[in-house]
């Protein structure tokens, strides 16, 4: 238990599976964020974000779950390696540094499993509050793919391959 008011993370269980998908609900139903179906159903949505190769975790203040991830490889096989995350906070998370301790979380946890990086495939380049953070914490932008997201307000536009070389052993590809 972390001390009063400050953000505690822990793996997630069947039992955390309303108020994540009260966070997951919100975000896939603007569209604005994830390659995910508008209309998903919560239970797709829940099997898709706690399935293998993945780990759950949230994100809590106080006991209320206030933000989520999953982490786990990005690629069988020969990129199994590198790691890949997926994050999504409660608009009551804004400005309490949820999203930047999952984001460190995230590195931490993955470095801790072995994977010597992490890679963020499709960042929706109009996600700016995400990329700001995702560079805050040390990604990079190595990769632009044009119009590769149709925004629902925008129409298309570019989607970010962003990447983070973990502490250990050098990444060598």
């Amino acid at each position: 238990m972390s001390p009063r008011g400050e953000v505690a993370i822990r793996p997630a269980h069947d039992a955390d599976r309303d108020a994540i998908w009260a966070i997951l609900e919100p975000v896939y139903r603007a569209g604005e964020t994830y390659c995910i179906p508008r209309d998903i159903s919560r239970e797709e949505a829940l099997i898709d974000w706690f399935a293998r190769p993945f780990t759950a975790f949230v994100a809590e203040i106080d006991g209320d779950i206030l933000g989520t991830s999953h982490i786990g490889a990005n690629r069988p096989g020969g990129g199994a390696h590198v790691a890949n995350a997926s994050f999504a906070t409660h608009p009551r998370a804004r400005g309490r540094g949820v999203a930047r301790a999952l984001a460190e979380h995230a590195k931490t946890w993955a470095t801790e499993q072995g994977f010597r990086a992490m890679q963020f495939n499709f960042v929706v380049s109009t996600n700016a509050d995400a990329v700001h953070l995702w560079q805050k914490v040390g990604f990079e932008i190595v990769g632009r793919l044009p119009g590769a997201f149709l925004h629902p307000q925008q129409g298309p536009v570019d989607a970010l391959v962003m990447f983070h070389e973990l502490k250990g052993e050098p990444y060598e590809p």
